[in-house]
């Protein structure tokens, strides 16, 4: 297995970011991808630093990458337009597939994330189903329409949201789109303080007859969850991906 540290000029951030990226030891051909999001106060080295992810990725022949998304909430921002952090993960996806061996289909490629990233998870496979055949979620921050209106946590949010949460960057009203449906796994902790928006996540989606996989355990809105709990995304986007 390798583990890289790529910087590269992103176009979308007007800057130099980072991405990591972990490639399995034996690749039978073309690699499936999973984009691995972090969360608010993390940066694109945690999911290797504080979890087994690695392990994980070459037990199902995965390629992880876990570009840096700052505190944008992979959002582009409303006042800030060199803050278009939701193009930068598109731009580094077109980036991937142009300077890795991998199988640019849609059905060999997902996305996941934590907290903050897997609100950006939800968000980018339901706006971008045609980029995205998956997606998986730990302790997301479901309702940002709320906390947008909230106007009390994050800072960042008049920046990025402006007055109120567009249609575009809310997962509720994503998911009411017509139109291809990537495959959906989340999960939260039953302590964890996101857990009524998980909830009411799951209940829309079942309203309308979306087809997901929702779960709760036993767990709080920390690393000792997502690090038990990240083997089962891997696994989820492993039988999702269609040769």
């Amino acid at each position: 297995m390798a583990i890289l540290h790529i910087d590269r000029f992103s176009d979308a951030l007007g800057k130099m970011t980072a991405l990591r990226v972990v490639l399995p030891e034996k690749p039978a051909g073309p690699l499936p991808v999973v984009y691995q999001l972090h969360g608010l106060s993390d940066d694109h080295s945690a999911w290797t630093r504080r979890s087994s992810i690695e392990r994980y990725a070459d037990r199902f022949g995965i390629m992880v990458v876990m570009p840096d998304g700052g505190r944008g909430w992979y959002s582009d921002a409303v006042r800030a337009p060199r803050a278009r952090h939701e193009t930068h993960i598109l731009e580094t996806v077109a980036y991937i597939d142009r300077t890795f061996r991998t199988d640019a289909r849609v059905q060999m490629r997902g996305i996941g994330g934590l907290s903050m990233g897997g609100y950006g998870a939800l968000k980018l496979a339901l706006k971008h189903p045609l980029l995205f055949g998956s997606v998986t979620a730990h302790s997301s921050a479901a309702d940002v329409a709320k906390m947008v209106a909230d106007k009390g946590f994050p800072e960042e949010f008049p920046l990025l949201f402006g007055d109120a949460l567009a249609p575009a960057d809310d997962i509720f009203a994503l998911a009411a789109r017509p139109g291809p449906r990537p495959r959906v796994r989340f999960d939260c902790g039953t302590e964890d303080f996101t857990l009524t928006a998980n909830r009411a996540l799951h209940a829309h989606l079942v309203k309308l007859d979306f087809p997901h996989f929702y779960q709760e355990y036993p767990g709080a809105h920390n690393w000792e969850y997502w690090d038990q709990h990240v083997v089962e995304a891997l696994e989820f986007h492993h039988q999702a991906f269609v040769p």
